[in-house]
């Protein structure tokens, strides 16, 4: 019953930035911690960050650590993935999912809802 969608993606230059966000939505929807994962074709899934229900705590991949940034406005049950000096191999889609755990998770299948995705594609 939590509904997740995915905007913001596109394309981008190498050494570019770029902000996805994600709406979430359903009962108790506020409650849940929320995650950002990718895919690249031939690839799998791939943890990028996560964020507590509070916007509290985050963590990143070390892929991305340093690079991208996680937040949360907890009131509009809104989060962001703001992306900085993108890469070509940041190329994928970009996944919201949210945990019904209160703990932070990167695992994909520890995520019980997931929205459609955003393509982002960084060019050379």
């Amino acid at each position: 019953q939590v509904q997740l969608v995915e905007s913001g993606g596109g394309v981008v230059q190498t050494g570019g930035s770029l902000r996805v966000s994600c709406a979430a939505s359903g009962r108790a929807s506020s409650r849940f911690a929320l995650g950002w994962f990718r895919r690249a074709p031939g690839k799998a899934t791939e943890f990028v960050a996560a964020i507590t229900p509070s916007g509290s705590t985050t963590e990143y991949a070390d892929s991305v650590k340093g690079r991208f940034t996680i937040s949360r406005d907890s009131s509009k049950n809104i989060v962001y993935l703001d992306m900085n000096s993108l890469r070509p191999e940041d190329t994928a889609v970009y996944y919201c999912a949210s945990s019904s755990y209160y703990t932070l998770q990167t695992t994909p299948d520890n995520y019980d809802a997931w929205g459609q995705g955003t393509q982002v594609t960084v060019s050379s």
